[in-house]
């Protein structure tokens, strides 16, 4: 479950990147839950070929993310609005306001 949430966000971030047949192949497998089987049949290409493509874009994606890491940034954001969030709803006290104030302060030097 953690490898197709981890590709699903990579698909989100960097997927208009991949030429329209690699996005339809890698949507059909990744988002729409086919089969290997399922998409080779309808597209008329080997099980294999599909594999290989889904593979290779597996690699495209993981490479952009290593030259420009926009899924490791925006979870480390998300993380850190969340703790906001969460002292905010506790109790309103001068050291909450001190770490809301300092969470922002990442966050806004990481953007």
């Amino acid at each position: 479950m953690k490898d197709i949430l981890k590709s699903s966000l990579l698909y989100d971030f960097y997927g208009e990147l991949l030429t329209e047949h690699q996005k339809e192949i890698y949507e059909d497998f990744i988002l729409n839950d086919f089969s290997l089987g399922e998409i080779a049949q309808e597209r008329g290409i080997s099980r294999q070929g599909v594999h290989d493509m889904v593979k290779r874009c597996d690699k495209i994606l993981n490479g952009y993310e290593e030259k420009l890491h926009l899924v490791e940034r925006f979870s480390r954001t998300e993380e850190n609005v969340k703790k906001i969030c969460c002292l905010a709803d506790s109790e309103n006290n001068p050291e909450n306001i001190a770490q809301i104030k300092k969470i922002a302060e990442e966050i806004l030097e990481h953007c």
